[in-house]
């Protein structure tokens, strides 16, 4: 350790990703701080409540809930599709019309619910979004079964409808969450909502996959009532599933705000609870109203990081569902035909993704956050590495799956998650005690914000 200290003395080389000294209070590090061991010191270990597996759990359950209800969604793609084959246009464009009302819905409600701060009640906005996803994903579900010769109009709106009604949820959840974690002063919490998040994105596709091993799925190159049947079962479980997700993460969550509570009393309570009417004013009293300016000036670099992390993220779904095996399809196993190599790569991404939420416990860069900017950079390096696959089966470069799955998108996945869990635990640690809330609230807005971004821009490689 002192070898690798004396390349960098008095943290020359690295000093440039961190604040010195001399700015403001609430920095945790100081220009001559070491990089190897040193860890964010602003705040008093002490003060904070003892780590729980149990309180762990919720918050990762929290996040299995924030993604889960819009992965269900994404899975019922080829139902949607047999629902507008009515009409072509509606066909083609349904998901460009899907992500477009998604995102955008999702970052105006982040945008507003982030300027709402003194008044905010975080418990509530989770609990929330968790009632209207039981309600929208209720609804699509029962529109599996009923309603079934709605014109393709009709159903694309009532579809955008719920997306809505989702998005503005995930925002809900998303904010609430993220600021009700970061006000128990634990980064290991914040953690594992992002932990949560990517065991959402891992099940789904591997559902998929197993479910194509054991059932491959029926010729559809003629149109059958027993296919479109076998698509609604689908769909209908899907949504179904997102509904009981949501119910358990709700009963879950009954728990940790009671214990949020009691945190909340015995902070308080010499102060000023005992003038308070309630806990929740007490909380209220004690929360620092902070502009997102004044946000951004302490967290600039994390909340660039965060916001480019999930920028690049965005091109992995574009860019996975084109490539191909380099089997020939009439030659390839199951595993490797197309309906089952797409959810393969998306699960390869997603396990690197859960990997590197997970990993961020065990090789943290929080103290540095200007080098997680040039990480979250340098990630853009990743999607010049799929000109080498088999893109729309035009033929290889590398001449190998095992190239596309373990070096492509398995790092690929990792670096984003890893990086994401990062900039997420660190934003506490550089703010100050009243501002961790609000701090929460507005990293989860950029990171919002990066998937609409990120978004938009795929579009820029869709005809490739």
């Amino acid at each position: 350790m002192d070898r690798l200290r004396s390349l960098f003395p008095n943290g020359s080389f690295l000093s440039m990703f961190s604040k010195t000294e001399d700015e403001a209070e609430y920095e945790p590090l100081a220009a001559e701080t070491s990089f190897i061991d040193d860890q964010p010191d602003n705040h008093d270990d002490g003060a904070r409540p003892p780590f729980s597996w149990l309180e762990y759990g919720i918050f990762a359950l929290l996040g299995v809930a924030m993604l889960w209800a819009w992965n269900m969604f994404l899975a019922a793609q080829p139902y949607l599709q047999a629902r507008f084959q009515a009409d072509p246009w509606i066909q083609d464009n349904f998901m460009s019309a899907i992500l477009t009302v998604s995102t955008f819905t999702n970052l105006g409600a982040m945008i507003i619910l982030s300027n709402i701060q003194y008044s905010a009640s975080y418990p509530f906005r989770i609990k929330l979004a968790l009632c209207i996803n039981v309600a929208a994903f209720a609804l699509l579900a029962l529109s599996t079964r009923i309603f079934l010769d709605l014109a393709p109009a009709l159903y694309l709106t009532f579809i955008l409808l719920i997306v809505g009604s989702s998005a503005y949820a995930a925002g809900l959840i998303q904010n609430g969450a993220f600021a009700f974690a970061a006000s128990f002063g634990r980064s290991d919490y914040m953690q594992a909502i992002m932990a949560g998040q990517g065991v959402a994105g891992v099940l789904p596709p591997l559902v998929q996959v197993i479910s194509v091993l054991l059932a491959p799925p029926p010729d559809t190159s003629a149109h059958s009532a027993e296919v479109d049947n076998d698509k609604g079962t689908a769909a209908f479980l899907y949504f179904v599933t997102a509904v009981v997700i949501s119910l358990i993460a709700l009963v879950a969550f009954v728990p940790l705000v009671r214990r949020h509570d009691q945190l909340v009393e015995n902070r308080l309570a010499e102060q000023m609870a005992a003038s308070m009417n309630s806990i929740e004013e007490a909380e209220r009293a004690a929360r620092k109203v902070v502009s997102m300016t004044t946000l951004f000036k302490k967290l600039h670099w994390l909340a660039g990081a965060v916001f480019m992390c999930f920028v690049v993220a965005m091109f992995f779904p574009v860019l996975t569902s084109k490539v191909q095996s380099v089997i020939p399809s009439e030659e390839a196993p199951t595993l490797l035909k197309p309906y089952a190599f797409i959810p393969l790569a998306m699960f390869f991404w997603n396990l690197g993704d859960l990997g590197g939420r997970s990993g961020a416990l065990i090789l943290p860069l929080r103290e540095r956050p200007g080098l997680l900017f040039i990480i979250s950079i340098a990630r853009i390096l990743f999607l010049p590495l799929y000109a080498l696959c088999n893109l729309n089966g035009q033929g290889a470069v590398i001449n190998s799956d095992a190239f596309f799955l373990l070096l492509v998108q398995f790092p690929y996945g990792l670096t984003n998650g890893w990086l994401a869990s990062n900039c997420m635990m660190a934003s506490s640690d550089w703010v100050e005690e009243g501002e961790r809330e609000a701090a929460g609230g507005f990293m989860s807005m950029c990171l919002v914000a990066g998937l609409a971004a990120g978004s938009m821009l795929s579009f820029t490689v869709a005809g490739v």
